[in-house]
């Protein structure tokens, strides 16, 4: 089977809901990311041969053909879009690398888009209507009493692992200053919206514990400062054969192994942790030897524990900031990860990991070589 390989990477600008992207819609989001994947390679859009998207929050109607007509890709490109919820954008990756392998393309554009600015209401039917509230949540398991508010989780991690609200903040603070120093460095995997004045990813702040200590309370230990804020992005990576990436100038990041498991729905937290050890065992690759690891930060206390299960390297994790320092556009989160990996391990060569939980018990996670 034909390895595949990573030849560019390009994402918007991470903006919390109802901030500079709040009318910009799915569609140019992704074109947006998608285009500059293109011109990083200098590779003409006819050459594209399918577009594999992650969309969550809707609008439906298959958001990945929307982004590829509106990019002006070939009408033969049907378009795929992916609901693994959080790691829809990572599995979107995973199925072209499966597509790269099989010889059913050549040329594969993956990521994931989202807007929460601009997502639909959904109300739930009942046997005398609709709801008067619309639906916040969507039902992840067919069980109620297994099926946790995502705060609620982060909180049974806290409880479940003993990380308590300071060691919560510090993550989060180490989070925000690994992003403001790494800012000026981001600029070449961050692609411009036409007529949006937005620069970079503008929620990282200078976080710390007096402003930590004034955060709204989610749970006991959650707080507005170590809970991912609602997100609008789109990010696109650049999947080819081995063959093709030869003949490129470009960087190219081979995809070594990948690997998507169903965990305990109600411990969603830490399902990146099977993932990642399946993943890593499958390319023979151990921790210690992660040059760039790009892990979800949903929650502080998520990041936290997966970290330290899988015992990922500090000084290789998120070294660019991660979303509690930028945001979570949830269909986009996983391809964002994919793209900062893509980017660091051009700077540092070796061996990546990106890896992230979803709702519902699911966790993905791929094997990276620079």
């Amino acid at each position: 089977m034909s390895a595949s390989c990573i030849i560019a990477a390009a994402r918007t600008p991470v903006v919390p809901r109802w901030g500079a992207l709040r009318n910009v819609p799915t569609f140019e989001l992704g074109r947006a990311a998608a285009m500059a994947c293109c011109r990083q390679a200098g590779v003409e859009r006819h050459r594209i041969e399918e577009l594999v998207a992650g969309n969550v929050l809707g609008p439906g109607g298959n958001p990945a053909r929307s982004i590829a007509l509106h990019a002006g890709l070939s009408a033969s490109v049907a378009g795929l879009t992916v609901d693994r919820q959080c790691a829809s954008g990572l599995d979107a990756l995973l199925i072209a690398d499966s597509l790269i392998r099989s010889k059913q393309a050549s040329v594969v554009l993956a990521g994931g888009v989202e807007s929460y600015s601009l997502r639909p209401k959904c109300h739930l039917a009942t046997a005398h209507g609709h709801a008067d509230e619309p639906m916040d949540q969507a039902p992840f398991t067919p069980w109620p009493d297994r099926d946790p508010n995502m705060h609620d989780a982060a909180e049974k991690l806290s409880r479940q692992f003993g990380i308590g609200r300071s060691r919560q903040e510090e993550w989060a603070i180490d989070s925000h200053r690994k992003a403001l120093n790494a800012q000026l460095h981001l600029t070449d995997e961050i692609a411009s919206i036409p007529e949006v004045e937005v620069e970079g990813d503008g929620f990282a702040r200078r976080l710390d514990r007096r402003l930590c200590k004034r955060a709204k309370r989610l749970t006991a230990t959650i707080t507005s400062a170590t809970a991912a804020v609602a997100a609008d992005a789109g990010a696109f990576c650049l999947v080819v054969s081995e063959d093709m990436a030869n003949s490129s100038a470009s960087k190219a990041m081979h995809i070594v192994s990948g690997a998507t498991i169903g965990n305990d729905p109600e411990v969603p937290g830490i399902a990146a942790v099977d993932a990642s050890r399946k993943a890593m065992q499958i390319a023979s690759v151990r921790s210690s030897q992660l040059r760039v690891v790009e892990l979800m930060e949903a929650y502080a206390v998520q990041a936290i524990a997966c970290a330290e299960l899988l015992e990922l390297p500090p000084e290789a994790t998120n070294v660019g900031g991660g979303a509690l320092a930028r945001g979570h556009p949830i269909g986009a989160s996983g391809a964002v990860l994919a793209v900062r990996a893509y980017h660091e391990l051009a700077k540092r060569g070796g061996i990546g990991l990106a890896a992230i939980p979803s709702a519902g018990g699911l966790g993905t996670a791929i094997v990276f070589s620079g």
